[in-house]
């Protein structure tokens, strides 16, 4: 059993809070014990785990205070795992394209949008946040593993494209046929550049007077549903 905070396995899993070290060593970490199936169902096996005392999940035990203390979650984690990040694979339609997206909690939710409801590729594009951090994968629900997304920008993503857009767009009706549907960050939305190589752009109604416009994550849940509903009819 693990009892030393100065453990070096300890060490890995608060070096790994940051992205740079994320990406240079290519790891990431996962807290509980439906993230650590997750992985496990997508056919990946942790480089390391580090359980609470008595969890019967394998791994090496750690003393519940000093897993407590690596744990972002606070406390009440039983599994704490390290992976090697996954590689992705080429983009191909349909495709879920991200621009700016910072905040981590959205692009994981996103990620587990698309996976679920389009199996659809996710390409991020610059000033997106790190799908591997802690808040997004934990948004995803560990469709990170199945769907895992792209670092590659808007020119990998597959055409034609769509853009989502807060005011002024065509009915929803014209991401039929999309094979990429392209996303800004809330408040500055996408830029011309992106703008000018999507055929189309899209507003999706909103009912309530006053309504300013969706969160990023739901309007991603929206056009991947009507996107399915689009390939089915076809």
């Amino acid at each position: 059993m693990i009892e030393s905070p100065q453990n070096e396995k300890l060490k890995l899993v608060r070096r790994l809070r940051d992205r740079k070290h994320r990406e240079r060593e290519g790891l990431f970490v996962t807290e509980g014990e439906d993230l650590l199936a997750a992985g496990r169902a997508a056919g990946a096996e942790p480089r390391l785990l580090l359980t609470a005392p008595g969890s019967e999940l394998g791994g090496e035990e750690v003393e519940r205070d000093l897993l407590d203390s690596v744990s972002e979650l606070g406390s009440g984690t039983r599994a704490i795992a390290v992976w090697q990040r996954p590689e992705a694979a080429p983009a191909a339609a349909p495709c879920v394209y991200l621009h700016g997206v910072g905040d981590p909690g959205n692009v994981g939710a996103v990620v587990r949008s698309a996976h679920a409801l389009l199996d659809a590729a996710v390409v991020l594009g610059p000033g997106s946040a790190d799908p591997f951090s802690h808040r997004a994968v934990r948004a995803s629900m560990g469709s990170v593993f199945a769907r895992t997304p792209l670092g590659a920008g808007f020119e990998a993503t597959p055409e034609p494209r769509v853009a989502l857009v807060a005011h002024g767009g065509e009915g929803i009706e014209a991401l039929s046929g999309a094979a990429t549907v392209c996303l800004g960050a809330e408040r500055e939305g996408l830029p011309d550049e992106v703008l000018s190589g999507c055929r189309a752009a899209v507003t999706i109604p909103l009912r309530a007077e006053g309504a300013e416009s969706l969160n990023v994550a739901a309007a991603a849940a929206i056009a991947c549903d009507r996107m399915r509903e689009a390939r089915s009819d076809a």
